[in-house]
């Protein structure tokens, strides 16, 4: 067999590095003859959101005098607001050598993203709290302040499908804890919001991006103009083309994104109106669990198959016959892995009246489809297989993304009132509309796949080359024929009061959420032949609770503050995990189930020349009710505990810096078979590292992201070992406003397993060992971009 070129560059990571080190030095060799090439532009503008927030100076990355809006009642800087925010600029956008959003996520402090499934479906929670389901059960994400998805658990549907990051965005803000309890729905562990461009930013960029030991090709632009005195203009997209980042031999990744911004202000200072409209058309591939071992109750990887680089569709697979909502057999493709489309158009507005009264209004409605098409391993070699080549059992997870379509609206009124000396007290009240479809339609077959990741064949019973399941619609027990079209709406009024009294700073705000749920679903028949009208089964159910957060913030000058936060908020898993094949729930005889969050925060802040540090204290508390597993098949229902430190630290020393955070967590299970185990997927330190140094027009970078040992299951029976990944970069000003980045992505090719389950489906390889399953980062990455900035 040929060598593989990709393979090759793994084996020498001390060469890459050299090699990428020298590569910028080359180019200022070059360039050294031309002493009067003109210096780097650094004086364009840069604003961070559609409200106009201030960005933070270089020396302050951990932003401290940045205007924080997102999950707040109020708008002041990070130094004043009694909550615990990082944000991530367009620089340090720009500058991770990553290829997903999740990834991006995992650089700040108490943020568990488990990036490991590529550009969707991700996992992500914060500060202890559990891992119970896939998605993001605690945490909402946002694009501009409005909801990308209701639901962040969805399955097959998390709301890190229809984002994706580029040069639109100005900045990503991420709240822990915190007022995000009462000032959004679903989001009692915190909020994830992309703030984009208002136009206001002049100027533009072009860049293009190519994978160096991957196939992949991709453009970004973006383009911010004023079109008269008061209005603005952006618009900004992408386009690629490629495999992944993964070793394929195929087109898995093709397609792009288009945003754009029209923004007038008005008289009144600061009053404006904005309109935003996105369209989504994009094809990723979806990187899940892998075949594996369980070695002295650890995780391994079994011979044979890298859990880096393994993906088992390719060109040897031919087309999934499924059945559609309808009942109709279909043809559908699996190289299509995930496919997200987004039609979305927007809504803002910012009225500054008289008398310290202002009125903002907030709107978005988004058609969103897809689909989600993914290899699953079930198991090991089926017991009746014959053939004399190694196999492993897998499921096709074949869903359809019908109607993901949904409207928010988030109208608020807030009026200021001066006390005199320094006193000021601020009200506000706000009115939160939403609805979400869910509309799914699930087909699953049974595959035999060669016990390989170097593009695995298909195999039947009998040890024949085929692309054709061995078994149609048979995955644990013929579950998983189903149609369903929940329908999820929200009403939720919310009040928040804050009283400035100089130094200090007290707030307290609540929300009211009240939920109905409609729709139906139904499922297929004994051998999944045909939809069984008998199982067809309404939806009509609601729910309500109220939350709420109080906290305060004392500054003890520019430099130093502290503060303190008590908050207890609510999310109800997605109906799709909790109602369907739930008769009494889908009726309104029993509740929908809520998980409830309890939560203590103590901070500080403190800022000196050249160093800015923040730190927090905290103590969750979490009541899980009910979430459906669909791969155990089985409701979750835990009590978890969980206490700790996360810390965000910046130091500068001339052209040297340091950016990094690291979070310490004690998290036990309280109650029930696993007292005082430690939750799934919770590592008591997680810790993030990123030096860099600027030399004239040349800076050099690297990122360590790490963790310590987790257990994949609750009961603690397996070890995921633990691991930090290395990234690196190297940016050269090869002229004013042009520059050369290399990024490598997981510099020493590290195997770091995120998650795992055993599987009952078969037992074991020819050689007799259990097979486990678990999903693992990607291996070794780097790609090229060359940026244009006018």
């Amino acid at each position: 067999m040929s060598a593989n070129p990709r393979r090759l560059l793994h084996r020498h990571p001390l060469a890459l590095a050299v090699s990428l080190a020298f590569l910028p030095a080359t180019f200022a060799w070059a360039q050294a003859a031309n002493n009067d090439a003109p210096p780097a532009d650094a004086s364009r503008a840069q604003e961070a959101s559609s409200a106009d927030a201030a960005k933070p100076a270089p020396s302050d990355a951990v932003g401290f005098d940045r205007l924080i809006i997102t999950g707040t009642s109020t708008a002041r800087t990070k130094m004043k607001q009694s909550v615990s925010v990082s944000s991530l600029g367009a620089d340090d956008i720009a500058k991770a050598p990553v290829s997903s959003t999740s990834e991006l996520l995992r650089a700040v402090p108490g943020v568990r993203a488990e990036s490991t499934g590529g550009e969707a479906n991700a996992n992500l929670t914060v500060r202890g709290l559990p891992l119970s389901a896939g998605g993001m059960r605690y945490v909402q994400m946002q694009e501009d302040g409005l909801p990308v998805l209701l639901v962040g658990d969805i399955s097959f549907s998390t709301p890190d499908t229809f984002v994706r990051a580029d040069f639109f965005n100005e900045s990503i803000d991420v709240l822990r804890g915190g007022s995000a309890a009462t000032l959004a729905t679903n989001s009692p562990g915190g909020l994830i919001n992309f703030i984009t461009n208002n136009g206001k930013t002049q100027g533009g960029a072009f860049g293009y991006t190519l994978g160096l030991d991957y196939y992949q090709q991709r453009a970004d632009f973006v383009l911010g103009t004023k079109l008269g005195a008061k209005t603005y203009l952006a618009v900004g997209g992408y386009q690629r083309v490629g495999e992944g980042t993964r070793n394929t031999d195929t087109t898995l990744e093709h397609g792009g994104q288009v945003r754009l911004s029209l923004m007038q202000e008005l008289d009144n200072k600061g009053s404006y109106v904005r309109a935003t409209f996105k369209y989504l058309d994009d094809y990723v591939p979806p990187y899940m669990e892998v075949p594996v071992q369980v070695v002295d109750g650890k995780v391994k990887p079994l011979p044979g198959i890298d859990p880096r680089e393994a993906y088992f569709v390719g060109s040897n697979w031919g087309q999934d016959i499924v059945r559609d909502r309808n009942g109709q057999l279909i043809s559908t493709d699996p190289t299509d892995g995930v496919h997200a489309k987004s039609v979305a158009l927007g809504f803002e507005g910012v009225f500054k009246l008289d008398n310290d009264l202002t009125v903002t209004e907030r709107m978005r409605t988004a058609k969103n489809s897809g689909r989600f098409i993914s290899v699953f391993p079930a198991g090991g070699q089926p017991t009746d297989y014959q053939g004399p080549v190694p196999v492993f059992s897998v499921h096709l997870f074949n869903t359809n993304l019908d109607d993901m379509s949904n409207f928010f609206n988030d109208l608020r009124v807030q009026k200021g009132i001066s006390l005199g000396d320094e006193n000021k007290l601020t009200l506000l009240g706000g009115l939160f509309n939403g609805k979400q479809n869910m509309y799914q339609t699930w087909y699953w077959n049974r595959y035999n796949v060669e016990l390989t990741d170097n593009n695995p064949r298909l195999f039947d019973n009998d040890g024949n080359v085929t692309t054709s399941p061995v078994a149609q619609g048979a995955t644990w027990g013929y579950c998983c024929m189903r149609y369903q079209t929940p329908s999820l709406t929200s009403v939720a009024p919310y009040g928040a009061v804050t009283w400035d009294m100089g130094p200090l700073s007290i707030d307290a705000s609540v929300r009211y959420d009240k939920l109905r749920l409609t729709g139906y679903w139904i499922n297929g028949n004994a051998d999944n032949t045909a939809y069984d009208p008998a199982t067809r089964t309404v939806m009509h159910n609601s729910t309500d609770a109220t939350s709420y957060s109080v906290g305060g913030n004392y500054a003890f000058s520019k430099d130093l503050a502290a503060f303190a936060r008590y908050s207890q908020g609510t999310s109800w898993a997605s109906p799709d995990r909790t109602v369907v094949n739930n008769k009494d729930i889908s009726s309104g005889a029993q509740p929908i189930p809520e998980n409830k969050t309890d939560e203590l925060e103590i901070g500080i802040k403190y800022r000196y020349p050249g160093l800015s540090v923040a730190a927090t204290f905290f103590d969750a508390k979490t009541k899980e009710d009910g979430g459906f597993e669909v791969t155990s098949q089985s409701y979750l229902k835990d009590t978890y505990h969980s206490t700790g430190v996360e810390a965000e630290v910046q130091w500068s020393l001339g052209d040297f810096r340091l950016v990094g955070g690291g979070t310490f967590t004690q998290a036990r299970i309280q109650g029930g078979t696993n007292d005082g185990k430690k939750p799934r997927r919770q590592a008591p330190f997680m810790y993030q590292i990123s030096p860099s140094y600027t030399f004239d027009r040349l800076e050099v970078g690297a990122q360590v992201i790490g963790l310590t040992d987790v257990y994949a299951d609750n009961a603690n029976t397996v070890k995921l070992p633990g691991f930090a990944v290395v990234n690196a970069f190297a940016n050269y000003e090869v002229m004013q406003n042009l520059t050369l980045q290399v990024g490598v992505n997981n510099l020493f090719n590290t195997i770091g397993f995120t998650e795992g389950e055993a599987q009952d489906n078969g037992c074991c390889t020819p050689g007799g060992t259990p097979i486990y399953e678990a999903r693992s980062v990607n291996g070794r990455s780097v790609k090229a971009s060359l940026k244009y900035t006018f």
